[in-house]
């Protein structure tokens, strides 16, 4: 396994192992990872003959007062991790942006951005309006670096994972996208590099979250299809748990557009947030879906 800095050689390197006949996949992480993390790993081995796991905490997608000093990492740990899963590149770039410049006759910084213009608009979108243009750039940046032929994504961000795919759909890019389900905590809590920042109150508290989407499930299963009643008893639960809830919504799988009577498989998608002992809040996402 070897670790790869630079822009060039990455590329390098691709081109290199295409030009063998070899297939490639790529894991797009911000480090501190999780068992979630290594499930795309193992899925990717499974579609590729060589597999690179991008490590990069990317400042594209942090609005000024989030959490982008603060984020986990452990670069150490990560490599660790990764040894025994055969990976055969961490990409790990110093910068994936171009910093304005004055001793270069002043050129100027980063300016080009993508938007999925309808789908990045709800759930996560409503209150974080710049997060997904930085992660659909940061991705872009990473798919014409490494130019892998399939590239693998957790389902824990639905809405990231639709977004992106919708990308690459509408920009053409070569590469299959591959969606793997979400991994959760023994006790149900979804697995997020974030929960560490989370107290032992908290993160207990946190697991109002799954408690009220499986009591969705359940209601559903039992004839209930009225979404307002479902996302009711999910915003009380969580709210009495202390979270502060972002939003509540029952979305169409593919549209991402809220449904007011369940007639086929949706998403519950749920954003809450939790204090921690940091003074800042950590937002806690997982989805579900509900038949």
């Amino acid at each position: 396994m070897a670790i790869v800095r630079e822009k060039g050689a990455m590329r390098q390197w691709s081109r290199s192992q295409r030009q063998c006949g070899q297939r490639i996949a790529l894991v797009p992480t911000m480090g501190f990872l999780h068992q979630g993390h290594l499930s795309l790993v193992a899925e990717a081995r499974l579609r590729a003959d060589k597999v690179v796991v991008s490590i990069y905490v990317n400042p594209g997608q942090f609005a000024p007062g989030e959490d982008l000093d603060v984020y986990p990492r452990d670069f150490d740990s990560d490599v660790e991790k990764l040894k025994p899963l055969g990976v055969d590149i961490i990409f790990n770039p110093h910068d994936l942006y171009v910093r304005e410049s004055p001793e270069k006759n002043g050129e100027s910084g980063h300016e080009t951005w993508i938007r999925v213009e309808n789908l990045e608009k709800s759930l996560c979108g409503g209150s974080r309006p710049l997060f997904f243009r930085g992660v659909a750039t940061v991705v872009s940046k990473l798919l014409n670096i490494v130019e892998p032929d399939v590239v693998v994504f957790g389902k824990k961000d639905y809405q990231q994972w639709r977004v992106l795919a919708r990308m690459v759909r509408d920009l053409d890019f070569g590469v299959e996208v591959i969606g793997c389900p979400l991994v959760r905590e023994a006790d149900g809590l979804a697995m997020s590099s974030r929960n560490v920042r989370l107290t032992a109150t908290e993160r207990k508290n946190a697991l109002a979250i799954f408690h009220s989407l499986k009591r969705a499930e359940e209601l559903v299963r039992s004839g209930e299809t009225d979404s307002s009643v479902l996302i009711e008893q999910a915003v009380t639960a969580i709210s009495n748990a202390g979270g502060k809830v972002d939003y509540a919504s029952i979305v169409d799988q593919e549209t991402l557009k809220s449904v007011d009577k369940i007639t086929k498989p949706s998403v519950f998608a749920i954003a809450a947030w939790f204090e921690a002992h940091t003074s800042k809040r950590w937002r806690i996402f997982p989805g579900q879906t509900i038949a």
